[in-house]
């Protein structure tokens, strides 16, 4: 089980993102117009801009975590939860579809 001070945290990044997102892609797709170019100045305004948003609500810094354990590592995009965990509940057929190999 992850520390619960840990998956605050991450709790934390994910609402700042959400927050943030608007304003952030925004100022990126000004940045990279083509309709209406902007002067070197104005794009380096713009990249300060976005520099200025807090660093946690970009989204690069949120981490996929396990849905039961909180576990960071070896999660399943599908299902989200750890390898492990997906392990123990398709060995005590929990997951329809899923069958265990054996060779």
């Amino acid at each position: 089980m992850a520390k619960k001070s840990l998956i605050q945290r991450e709790k934390k990044r994910q609402k700042l993102e959400q927050k943030y997102h608007l304003i952030r892609q925004s100022l990126k797709k000004k940045i990279r117009s083509k309709v209406s170019p902007l002067s070197l100045s104005e794009k380096t305004k713009m990249r300060e801009k976005l520099q200025s948003l807090p660093r946690n609500s970009a989204p690069t810094r949120l981490h996929r975590r396990c849905f039961l354990t909180g576990r960071p590592r070896a999660n399943y995009r599908h299902f989200g939860l750890s390898g492990h965990v997906l392990r123990e509940i398709v060995y005590e057929c929990l997951l329809p579809g899923a069958t265990r190999s054996s060779w």
